[in-house]
This record gives C-alpha cells, sequence and structure tokens, in this order.
C-alpha cells in the first residue's frame, strides 16, 4: 500500500489532513520558502488534533471519513531557515534541539537535510538521529542535490534514517520518473524512497508505476488577503493572497490513490 502524506503550514492543513485521514502530514511554516521550523505551538496544536471539523463543505467518501486513532501521525520540518543546506555549527546546534523540541512536544517523526562540499552532513544526520530518540527521521530534498544519490542511500540507511523525500532529480517529480525507479531499486525497502515535488492527482499512476511505497504532496492554494500592508522583502503585494491547503485538492489525490488500489 502507498501511503500518503501531506504538507501542511497551518491550523487549516492540520484539519485537512485529520479529516481526510492522511497516513502523514509535514508540518512547517513558509512553504512558499521552501518550509522552515514550525512554532512549538502549531507543533503542540498538530498532535492535539483528535476529531473532523464539521465546518467544511468538502462531501468526502465513506473511506476518508473516519479520523486516524490518536490523530494524523506529525512528522516536523525541522530546518533553521530558507536558502541551501549547508549549516554553521550554531545552526546545526539550533536543528538538534528544535529536534528535541519537537519530540518532547509528540511528534511522531522529524524531518530534516544538510550538505557538506556536496556530500551528506552525515554529523549532522547522526546527531538529529540521537536527538530524536527512536522517532523517525526523514531526509528531505537536500537529497537532490547529491552527485551519487546511491552512495546517498547507502549512506542514509547506515545512519539510521527511516525515510527519504525525493524528485528522483533535482526538479520536480515529473521530471524524475526514471530516477525514482532507479532509486525505490537501490533501495530495496531498507529505507522508504517517499515521492515528492510537483505531485498532483494526474501524476498519482505514473508515480505508482515507479515502485515508490510513499507519495508526499502539499495541495496548495492561494487565498485572497484582505489586507492592504504587505510585510517582509518577500511580499509581492496585497493582491498576491497566502497559501494553504486546498482540501478538494488533497481529496483528489487520495481518489487517484484509492482508484490506482493503493489505499483501502
Amino acid at each position: 500500500m502507498t501511503t500518503f502524506e501531506l504538507a501542511v503550514q497551518d491550523e487549516h492543513g492540520i484539519d485537512v489532513a485529520n479529516r481526510l485521514a492522511a497516513d502523514r502530514l509535514e508540518l512547517c511554516s513558509a512553504l512558499p520558502l521552501g518550509g522552515v521550523t514550525p512554532s512549538l505551538g502549531l507543533i503542540e496544536a498538530a498532535v492535539a488534533a483528535r476529531s473532523p471539523s464539521s465546518s467544511s463543505d468538502v462531501r468526502l467518501p465513506d473511506a476518508a471519513t473516519a479520523t486516524r486513532p490518536g490523530g494524523v501521525p506529525v512528522h516536523v520540518l525541522v530546518r533553521p531557515r530558507p536558502g541551501g543546506f549547508e549549516y554553521t555549527p550554531a545552526e546545526v546546534a539550533t536543528t538538534v534541539r528544535d529536534v528535541r523540541h519537537a519530540v518532547a512536544a509528540g511528534a511522531a517523526g522529524v524531518v530534516i537535510g544538510g550538505l557538506r562540499d556536496g556530500h551528506i552532513d552525515s554529523a549532522l544526520v547522526d546527531r538529529v538521529v540521537a536527538a530524536a530518540d527512536g522517532a523517525e527521521v526523514t531526509f528531505h530534498r537536500a537529497f537532490d542535490l547529491l552527485a551519487d544519490p546511491i552512495r546517498g542511500i547507502e549512506e542514509l540507511i547506515g545512519l539510521g534514517v527511516r525515510r527519504i523525500l525525493t524528485a528522483g532529480c533535482p526538479t520536480v517529480v515529473a521530471d524524475g520518473l526514471p530516477g525514482l525507479r532507479h532509486l525505490v531499486t537501490a533501495a530495496s525497502g531498507r529505507v522508504e524512497i517517499q515521492a515528492g515535488g510537483g505531485v498532483s492527482p494526474a501524476l498519482i499512476p505514473a508515480l505508482l508505476a515507479t515502485g515508490v511505497p510513499a507519495v508526499h504532496a502539499s495541495a496548495k492554494t492561494v487565498v485572497p488577503d484582505s489586507g492592504t500592508l504587505t510585510l517582509g522583502s518577500a511580499a509581492t503585494g496585497p493582491d498576491a493572497g497566502r497559501e494553504t491547503t486546498d482540501e478538494r485538492t488533497a481529496l483528489r489525490l487520495i481518489e487517484a490513490l484509492r482508484t490506482a488500489g493503493s489505499r483501502p
């Protein structure tokens, strides 16, 4: 069975993930920047989520209406800043502290990544695995920048990483299907290869044909912003709005997985 992970960045996304019974949710902030570490309050809210909301007008299939017992497992993205993946000692220390806080708050796993001179930052990963103290560790799409991904798989297995998020190439999954197939074969079930990066419902059949055991998507939409004040250098103006989870797209992804026979 192919599992589905929904990447979310706010309370609405947490609610959608629980009501649609995603297999996991990846929690972050600032998805338009690739995601950074969310606040402790948001982590606590995601962990505490238990029951479906009655506020949505989306009609769900019967199989998708039941919230998972205890809520959807929360995997927290721990990334100290936007930009590249080579971190200073101070940023590494912050990452390790944030991993400990996330796990202490009830996260089932953390999502991290770090490079050093084009290779996996094994010292960072080793410290994160230790700090996670048994919680699952996913290595994110920094993996797609490795010159030798097969060697990277072996190294991450040795370090105790549970899952690798990858598009199979440095761009998007639509371009990385042959690479994903190659990675699945190389992993041989020893580490989970999770396809992510531009996943759409239309791509699901092609992704499943690669043999990936997991799919990751953010199912984003833009909500118009009624404010007239823009804050920050990345702001694009008051008419740009903000990104949040689109429940209908998330549902279409789940339906596509179910139609392909990968989900109950």
